[in-house]
């Protein structure tokens, strides 16, 4: 894994949680999605848990430029956090402290 998203999970999980980090094109996040969520079509990023200490995520390679809010948009649910204002702010403040603020957030 990149330096940079290894530090990020480093912070985000810690050292000792394993993570497995796919960039996969479209067919495939279509794929995955329609199994994993029955959506029928490609997401930007999955996040799967595999137990407490494990887990992997997938990022469509079409939105590398989004990479670093995806990856932690991913940590943050493999550390149990949900949809909303809670993670909304602790995305937030993460892109702030690794340095990708605003400008890295095109959230869709």
């Amino acid at each position: 894994m990149e330096k940079r998203f290894e530090k990020i999970k480093d912070h985000i999980l810690g050292k000792e949680y394993e993570l497995s980090l796919v960039f996969a094109k479209n067919s495939l996040m279509k794929e995955l999605n329609f199994r994993y969520k029955k959506k029928n079509v490609p997401t930007n990023v999955l996040a799967f848990p595999l137990d407490k200490s494990e887990g992997e995520i997938f990022i469509n390679i079409s939105d590398k430029k989004n990479a670093v809010f995806l990856l932690i948009h991913a940590l943050l649910h493999l550390k149990g956090y949900k949809h909303g204002v809670k993670m909304e702010n602790a995305e937030k403040t993460l892109m702030d402290k690794f340095n990708y603020g605003e400008k890295h957030n095109n959230r869709n």
